[in-house]
């Protein structure tokens, strides 16, 4: 499995700083199981299941930095203006996410770096007025067929995060 190392560091992290309590967010479910590029199931992860310890101020208000992972589906988080955003949905060759879309003008994309693994989606924004915006993304929800003759699957996972700023 890919990068399972830092994402269990970060939860054990969540986990050991005792925050739990996530006011002021709400927590989506995922888009439902499937499977993995090795075709076993894989279960769907709650919402802050992954969430960076710093997205999520101990008041339940707006934070000045947040992290989302795949794992945020469904979220909705507060950024204080000026403050920034980063986005890392970890994905296949067979099965990769389109690059992230975003509705409104509450927020500005900034540049989010690099893609070192082929079917990721990264993103970066800033908070730049008050308001709310919409992130979306989508990738097929099982690897498409290799050979003439395999079954296809046309499912599509989505992801979306609501962010304020204020």
């Amino acid at each position: 499995m890919r990068r399972t190392t830092p994402l269990a560091l970060a939860a054990a992290a969540l986990l050991l700083a005792g925050c739990g309590a996530q006011s002021g967010t709400t927590g989506g479910s995922g888009s439902g199981s499937g499977t993995d590029d090795s075709g076993k199931a894989s279960p769907t992860p709650s919402a802050s299941s992954a969430s960076s310890a710093s997205s999520v101020s101990p008041s339940g208000g707006c934070v000045a930095h947040a992290e989302l992972t795949a794992a945020d589906n469904g979220r909705t988080l507060c950024l204080t203006r000026g403050g920034d955003l980063r986005l890392t949905l970890d994905g296949t060759r067979s099965r990769p996410w389109k690059p992230v879309m975003t509705s409104g003008t509450a927020l500005e994309a900034i540049n989010p770096g690099f893609v070192i693994l082929p079917g990721d989606a990264t993103a970066a924004y800033r908070a730049v007025q008050p308001g709310t915006a919409k992130l979306t993304s989508s990738r097929p929800l099982c690897p498409q067929p290799t050979a003439p003759g395999q079954v296809a699957c046309q499912g599509i996972q989505e992801w979306t995060a609501t962010v304020t700023v204020r």
